[in-house]
C-alpha cells in the first residue's frame, strides 16, 4: 500500500480559501483556478482546496468536515500560534488546553475546517 501524500478540503470558494491558506502557510499555491488550488508543503505533502460545488463525484460532507493538524515543538509555540492566529481574526473553536496527547488548540478556516495546533506530551 502506498502512503497518502495529499489532503483535499472541499471549500466554498477555492480562490478565497487559497488567499486564506497563502497567508496562514506563508506560501503561494502552485496551482490556482476558480475550482481548485494546490499547495506543496515543506514536508512534501500537498494541500488541495477543491470547490465543493464542482467536485466529482459530488461531496457528501458538510461544511467543516476535516481537520488539519500542525505539530509544534512545545507548549510555548502552541500559545504563540494561538495568540497570532487570534490576533489575525481566526475563530478559535478550542482555547489552548492540555489533553491526553499533549497541549493543543483548534482554530477554524473560512469553511469551518479545524486547524489543530499541538505539542505532544513528553513521556
Amino acid at each position: 500500500m502506498t502512503d497518502p501524500n495529499m489532503t483535499i478540503l472541499y471549500v466554498d470558494s477555492p480562490v478565497a480559501s487559497a488567499a486564506f491558506y497563502s497567508e496562514l502557510l506563508d506560501k503561494t499555491p502552485v496551482e490556482a483556478s476558480p475550482t481548485f488550488a494546490l499547495f506543496v508543503l515543506h514536508s512534501g505533502s500537498q494541500l488541495g482546496l477543491w470547490s465543493r460545488h464542482t467536485v466529482e463525484p459530488a461531496a457528501t460532507v458538510g461544511a467543516g468536515g476535516g481537520e488539519l493538524a500542525f505539530s509544534v515543538s512545545d507548549n510555548d509555540q502552541v500559545q504563540a500560534l494561538h495568540d497570532a492566529w487570534r490576533a489575525r481574526g481566526l475563530v478559535i473553536a478550542q482555547a489552548p488546553t492540555t489533553l491526553d496527547f499533549g497541549h493543543t488548540f483548534v482554530a477554524l478556516d473560512p469553511d469551518g475546517h479545524r486547524l489543530r495546533v499541538y505539542a505532544l506530551s513528553e513521556g
